[in-house]
C-alpha cells in the first residue's frame, strides 16, 4: 500500500507527458524558390493572383519584415537548417561543382556535423522527412556529399542536386528533363503528396517536413505548353507556374491535420523581376543584398495559436530564427555547444510582442571572379550587409563601397545617408567587417 501514492504519481506524469507529445504541432516548411514579395497578391503583387496564399495568410498572420540568410539558394537554405548564418559554415553562393565550389571560395557540401533542424527535432521524438530540392550537396562531380539521414532525416525525395535524388523526377544527369517520370510541372503536387503521406503514415508521433519547391525558379514550364512553343521566361508562363504553386501550397493547407504549423517562405528574391515588379518596387533581385533580393514572404498558420487575419510589420524577424522557433514549440533541446544567431520569434508567431536583440547579418561575393551579379548595375549591392533597428549597412570586405539606409523610412534603399550619419555608419561598418574577420576560413572547417 505504501507504494500506491508512488504508482500513482508515476502514472500522472506519464500521462502528462503523453499529452505534452501528442499536443505538440506537426511543423511543415514550404520554402518557394526564386519567389518574391510582388508574386503573392496578399502582399500586393500584381502579377499574378494567388488566391489560396491568400487565404492560408487569412487564416494566420502574414510577417513583412522576413529576412532570408542570403540572396540566392544554398546558403539561404544553409541558414534555415542550422539556424547560423551560412558563411559559418563556408557557403556563399548556389553550391555546384568542385571547381566552381573553389572558385566561390566555399565548401562544396553543408558538413553532416553541422547543427540541423531535423537532428535536433528527431531527438525529441518527431518524425522528418525532406522533399524537394535540397541544394546543400551533391549532384555534378560532388559525390561524397552525406545522405540526408546524416542531417536527421528518416525519409527524404531530393531533385537532383542532392545526395539522393529521387528516380521519378531525375531521370538524366540534370536538374529536369522531358523524360521524368514526373513532370517539371506537377512536382510541386508530387512533393504535397508525398508530405501528407508521410504525415499520415506517422499518425502516431509529431511530424517535421520540409517542402522545398523548384518553383517559380526558372525555367517556368506550364504544362500546356509545347516544347518548340515554350518561352520558359515570360510572364505568361510564370502566371501559369504561379497558380499551380498557389493550388497545390492551397491543397496542402486544406489536407494538413488541425494541430499543424504551417510555414511558407521563399528562399531569395526572384530574378527576372519585370522592371521591379515581382518584388513590389524594392530595389534589387536574386544575387543582391538589397531588399528585393532578401526581403521575402512569410506566411504562418497554426489553428488556435497564430493570430488569423493578421498582419505583423514591427517584427524583425529571420531565416536562422527557424531553429530555435521550431525547437522551443518542439519542447527540443539544443546542443550544449550550439551557438544559435537566430532567435525564438514564438512570441511573435503568437501575436505577442517581439523585440530582436541579435543583428541579422549577410555575406555575398567573395570575389569579383566567379559571382555573378545581376545584371542591372543598380540592383548590384556591396558584399557584406548588416540590419539593426531600422538601419542597414552595406560595404564591401575591403571598407569600399560604403552605404546606409534608414529601412523604416526608405524601404526601396533609394538614399544613401552614410555621409549624414557618419558616426552610425562608421560604428554598424566596423561591426560588420569585424564579423566578416571572425567567420571560420574554409580551411578551418
Amino acid at each position: 500500500m505504501k507504494l500506491a501514492p508512488l504508482f500513482c504519481f508515476l502514472i500522472l506524469a506519464l500521462s502528462a507527458t503523453a499529452f505534452a507529445a501528442e499536443s505538440r504541432p506537426h511543423i511543415v516548411l514550404v520554402l518557394a524558390d526564386d519567389l518574391g514579395l510582388g508574386d503573392l497578391s496578399c502582399y500586393g503583387g500584381e502579377v499574378v493572383k494567388t488566391p489560396h496564399l491568400d487565404q492560408l495568410a487569412k487564416e494566420g498572420t502574414r510577417f513583412t519584415k522576413y529576412y532570408s540568410p542570403a540572396p540566392i539558394c544554398s546558403p539561404a537554405r544553409c541558414g534555415l537548417i542550422t539556424g547560423q548564418f551560412p558563411a559559418q559554415w563556408n557557403i556563399t553562393s548556389f553550391l555546384q561543382d568542385k571547381k566552381g565550389n573553389r572558385g566561390c571560395e566555399q565548401a562544396d557540401f553543408l558538413d553532416a556535423k553541422a547543427p540541423s533542424l531535423p537532428r535536433i527535432l528527431k531527438s525529441a521524438g518527431y518524425a522528418t522527412a525532406h522533399f524537394g530540392k535540397w541544394h546543400l550537396g551533391g549532384g555534378r562531380d560532388v559525390t561524397e556529399a552525406p545522405k540526408f539521414a546524416a542531417y536527421g532525416y528518416d525519409e527524404s525525395a531530393g531533385t537532383w542536386e542532392s545526395p539522393e535524388p529521387h528516380p521519378d523526377i531525375t531521370a538524366t544527369n540534370w536538374i529536369w528533363s522531358d523524360q521524368d517520370k514526373v513532370k517539371r510541372w506537377d512536382r510541386s503536387a508530387f512533393f504535397v503528396d508525398r508530405t501528407l503521406q508521410f504525415i499520415k503514415d506517422h499518425a502516431d508521433q509529431p511530424c517535421f517536413v520540409n517542402v522545398w519547391l523548384d518553383d517559380p525558379h526558372t525555367p517556368w514550364i506550364p504544362e500546356d505548353k509545347k516544347k518548340e512553343d515554350q518561352k520558359p521566361q515570360s510572364l505568361d508562363n510564370l502566371r501559369k507556374v504561379m497558380t499551380e504553386v498557389d493550388k497545390q501550397v492551397g491543397r496542402l493547407a486544406k489536407e494538413l491535420p488541425p494541430n499543424t504549423l504551417l510555414i511558407f517562405i521563399s528562399d531569395n528574391g526572384p530574378l527576372p523581376t519585370f522592371q521591379g515588379k515581382r518584388a513590389t518596387g524594392h530595389r534589387g533581385s536574386k544575387l543582391s543584398l538589397y531588399e528585393g533580393g532578401i526581403n521575402l514572404p512569410f506566411i504562418a498558420r497554426w489553428p488556435g495559436k497564430v493570430p488569423a487575419e493578421q498582419v505583423n510589420d514591427t517584427a524583425l524577424v529571420a531565416g536562422v530564427d527557424f531553429l530555435p522557433t521550431f525547437a522551443s514549440i518542439a519542447g527540443a533541446k539544443l546542443p550544449a555547444d550550439y551557438v544559435p544567431d537566430g532567435e525564438d520569434l514564438t512570441p511573435a508567431l503568437l501575436g505577442k510582442t517581439f523585440e530582436r536583440s541579435k543583428p541579422i547579418y549577410w555575406e555575398y561575393g567573395r570575389n569579383e571572379t566567379v559571382f555573378k551579379y545581376p545584371g542591372i548595375a543598380a540592383d548590384r549591392s556591396p558584399q557584406l550587409a548588416l540590419r539593426e533597428g531600422d538601419w542597414k549597412v552595406l560595404v564591401n570586405s575591403d571598407s569600399s563601397g560604403l552605404e546606409l539606409f534608414n529601412i523604416a523610412s526608405d524601404a526601396r534603399e533609394t538614399k544613401n545617408v552614410a555621409n549624414e550619419n557618419a558616426v552610425l555608419a562608421a560604428k554598424m561598418r566596423d561591426k560588420l567587417l569585424a564579423w566578416k574577420r571572425s567567420l571560420p576560413k574554409l580551411a578551418d572547417r
